[in-house]
């Protein structure tokens, strides 16, 4: 099973592995709206600070000691490579970033609605 992400041991690494796509989604939508409506954040901008965040990851985060750390890290490259799709897809179709933009909020919001109390742990 080698390349596979196990799910963390301490309390911490298992809090964010069970929210990580929740936090990553719930970032790059808020960045999507923000460089949609803020005129002084291009989407270079957003590629440029992305890029290092994701060699990061790559690079580094993947091999940190602490897997709350490996768990932020990924949060990180993830959110980031979301928002450069989002980035990716305003060049080519413009104010559709805003409906891509939705529809992240609303697969999030599916997401959570979906997640009740004590599910994970198999209370009911």
């Amino acid at each position: 099973m080698s390349g596979t992400h196990a799910e963390p041991r301490s309390e911490q690494g298992r809090w964010f592995y069970a929210r990580r796509v929740k936090i990553a989604l719930g970032i790059a939508v808020a960045e999507g709206i923000i460089v949609a409506l803020a005129n002084d954040i291009s989407r270079w901008t957003v590629v440029a600070i992305s890029i290092p965040i994701i060699l990061f990851y790559v690079f580094v985060g993947r091999n940190l000691e602490s897997e709350t750390h490996r768990e932020i890290a990924w949060i990180a490259a993830a959110s980031q490579a979301l928002a450069v799709i989002l980035c990716l897809i305003a060049w080519y179709i413009g104010a559709f970033t805003l409906v891509v933009a939705g529809l992240f909020a609303v697969v999030a919001l599916l997401i959570l609605a979906g997640d009740r109390p004590g599910k994970a742990s198999g209370k009911s």
